[in-house]
């Protein structure tokens, strides 16, 4: 059975995805699983988006550019996430946050 194809069904998918999100943020304890999981909240916005504009949006063109801003964000946050977990690594030889308490000071 296919869902409907409704604003309603979109935003419950980009719901779903948000909350994902925010529980991956919380309990993981990895650099890269908080990126993966800050990956998944922008994907939730990028859908709010995408399902206002097919729905809602007189023109086309705004959600989607919307998203493609979004989309490079994500990239520019992964690059700067990646890099920074690669620095930390070098200097402390783990990724555990937890482990790195030197950044509290």
């Amino acid at each position: 059975m296919m869902p409907s194809d409704t604003l309603a069904s979109y935003l419950l998918i980009a719901l779903f995805l948000l909350i994902l999100g925010v529980y991956g943020m919380i309990r993981h304890r990895t650099f890269i699983g908080m990126l993966i999981s800050g990956e998944l909240i922008l994907n939730g916005a990028s859908l709010n988006f995408m399902a206002f504009n097919r729905f809602l949006a007189p023109n086309p063109a705004v959600g989607q550019i919307f998203t493609l801003f979004i989309m490079g964000i994500a990239a520019a946050e992964a690059a700067m996430i990646v890099s920074l977990v690669l620095m930390v690594y070098n200097r402390y030889r783990s990724i555990d946050p937890a482990e790195v308490d030197d950044l509290k000071h």
